[in-house]
């Protein structure tokens, strides 16, 4: 059963990676004041697998200086990563119970960085590595302030599994008394899956496409369905930590939902940052505030315990 349920959690997955590329496409379209795809099949609802289908089915092209083993396997290496973290779905019939959940997800997106640098090192071009290096020094940067985010949180919980928050936040949700501290964690989000304002690894206007300017076909496929599958991951993760972790209410999909259209409405509104006020941001806004944060968060929970 817990082979079949972890199936089907990937399938829909990947189905709901389709449609969210549909949704990014048509709300930007709606943003820009023009129609999205509205074509294939009934309101364009087909064009999602037309898409998948057409890079499938495309030539793979590969360049002859590259490092051919590596470039090859980098996206790879990307989609099993981002498939590894759906593990973490908390159910509340345990298919998988990970004690240790949270330090499992903070594992698997610090290597998440490994792939965005074997793809731009091994194409060997100069593009492709400007764009992996920028990539790996704003995502390792934003870890440091999405970590004691989390241990702020951690302290409310006395434990690691991401079902505690569930239990923890049947009275009151955790975004009433740390708004600040969710704005921080979506920020770091954003920047984490390189999304606009944060997306310095794919400025097209410098660095042509980043460190996926030389994929193609499945290649570029697996690097795309990666990132969405960590933008969905990171959607959930959101609902768990700061919105109340109701997993069997239909409320807490429709959250979910809610915060991909908030990074597609960032993407569409917001201009793109310049790299030195992003590095600027997490080292001299969200560190010092998260650290405050969990300074704050201790020393109440220790006064509690020790008056009352």
């Amino acid at each position: 059963m817990s082979l079949i349920s972890l199936l089907l959690l990937i399938i829909m997955v990947l189905v709901s990676v389709a449609f969210t590329t549909l949704l990014e496409r048509s709300v930007l379209g709606y943003i820009q004041l023009r129609k999205g795809p509205n074509k294939v099949g009934f309101m364009g609802l087909l064009q999602p697998f037309s898409d998948g289908l057409k890079l499938f089915f495309k030539e793979q092209a590969f360049p002859y200086m590259s490092n051919f083993y590596i470039y090859y396997m980098s996206p790879v290496f990307m989609l099993l990563l981002s498939f590894l973290l759906w593990v973490l779905f908390p159910y509340l019939i345990n298919v998988y119970s990970f004690n240790f959940g949270i330090l499992f997800f903070v594992c698997c997106m610090g290597m998440g960085v490994y792939g965005i640098l074997m793809s731009g090192w091994s194409s060997n071009s100069n593009y492709a590595l400007l764009g992996s290096l920028r990539a790996v020094a704003q995502t390792i940067s934003y870890e440091v302030s999405m970590t004691l985010i989390l241990i702020s949180l951690l302290i409310f919980i006395f434990g690691f599994n991401f079902l505690d928050f569930y239990y923890y936040q049947k009275y009151i949700w955790f975004i009433v008394f740390s708004f600040p501290l969710f704005m921080c964690w979506f920020a770091s989000c954003l920047a984490e899956t390189n999304r606009s304002p944060f997306d310095f690894a794919e400025g097209e206007s410098e660095l042509v496409s980043g460190f996926n300017v030389e994929y193609s076909s499945g290649g570029f496929a697996f690097i795309f369905l990666s990132e969405y599958m960590n933008i969905i991951f990171m959607s959930c993760i959101c609902s768990i930590l700061f919105l109340g972790c109701d997993l069997n209410s239909i409320f807490f999909f429709i959250k979910i939902t809610f915060f991909v259209f908030l990074f597609i409405w960032v993407r569409g509104t917001l201009p793109r940052f310049r790299y030195d006020k992003l590095m600027y941001l997490t080292w001299k806004v969200f560190l010092p505030l998260s650290l405050n944060y969990l300074l704050f968060f201790s020393g109440f929970l220790c006064f509690m315990f020790v008056y009352l």
